[in-house]
């Protein structure tokens, strides 16, 4: 089961999420059939949505990271609540690059150089979009980077995708760490010294650490105070019923051309890559449909 930690340490100085995402990351892989570095790219994000949105108040408030850069890649999408629901996707799942000069996936060059934004929507007006500067591309890099030019948070973000030999998810986790109002210097210089000291957090995740054992090690003597815990999943909120609405949006007469074309149809959602099939039948009732809806707005003064 995947979950995250909410905690805080020196006092309250410190604000600090962990998580462990191997099974939502390896979901989110299967559903979209991503090659490795789009995996590690697209569980980065994944992660990190799951711990900001964690943080959002609303039910109905949603949060989400998009970012868009000129390679391969081309753009990540991924949504989040604060139930612990990610979904999302990558714009072209399947590239493949060599390693980098590290040898690792290179996720910074999946995704090239580009922008990120944290767009926050609370149900209500327009949403609050923050927007800064891709650093590294490595993602947690850029998300501390936001946090502090954007937010003006220091912070400190790691994020991790272990990919096994048969294209599976090894393992998968994150942590966050925010500075609070009132921190002091000191506090802030031995956060930094403890984050830098810290093992990489592939190798630390794939030896089975838990969220709790992770703040430990780095906050141990910062006493840490778990709060609370929340089960992280892939869930995306789409619906035959919101397909059907895009279906009906394209107008009366490409509907009845495609069900003229008497074979069944089929949708799939960009976040999940749910299918959803529609019977030439179908199409001909929502074709009819589309029909009266024109109608009445004619008949309201709303159509040209």
């Amino acid at each position: 089961m995947d979950y995250m930690v909410r905690a805080t340490a020196a006092g309250g100085q410190i604000q600090a999420f962990a998580c462990m995402t191997r099974d939502t990351v390896e979901v989110a892989r299967t559903r979209h059939n991503t090659s490795p570095v789009v995996t590690a790219a697209l569980g980065r994000t994944l992660t990190a949505a799951a711990m900001m949105g964690w943080k959002m108040k609303g039910d109905k408030d949603q949060l989400t990271i998009r970012i868009e850069g000129n390679g391969p890649i081309e753009r990540i999408n991924v949504d989040a609540n604060n139930r612990g629901e990610v979904w999302g996707f990558a714009l072209n799942p399947h590239i493949e690059l060599p390693p980098n000069k590290r040898g690792h996936l290179d996720v910074a060059g999946a995704i090239g150089l580009g922008v990120m934004s944290i767009i926050q929507d609370f149900g209500f007006g327009e949403p609050y979009i923050g927007t800064t500067h891709l650093i590294t591309s490595e993602i947690a890099e850029d998300l501390t980077y936001y946090y502090t030019a954007s937010e003006q948070i220091p912070s400190a973000v790691a994020l991790g995708v272990l990919v096994d030999t048969d294209c599976s998810v090894k393992a998968a986790g994150g942590f966050m760490f925010h500075m609070m109002p009132g921190a002091t210097d000191e506090t802030a210089a031995r956060l930094a010294d403890k984050v830098m000291a810290f093992p990489p957090l592939t190798s630390y995740r794939a030896e089975g650490h838990t969220p709790e054992e992770l703040l430990q090690d780095i906050l141990g003597d910062l006493d840490p105070q778990i709060m609370d815990s929340q089960e992280i999943c892939f869930h995306c909120n789409c619906n035959r019923e919101k397909v059907t609405r895009a279906l009906l949006s394209i107008g009366e007469d490409d509907l009845r051309d495609l069900a003229d074309d008497g074979e069944d149809v089929e949708l799939r959602c960009d976040c999940c890559n749910e299918p959803y099939t529609f019977t030439s039948e179908e199409l001909r009732d929502l074709a009819d449909e589309a029909a009266r809806i024109r109608a009445l707005r004619a008949s309201l003064g709303e159509e040209e």
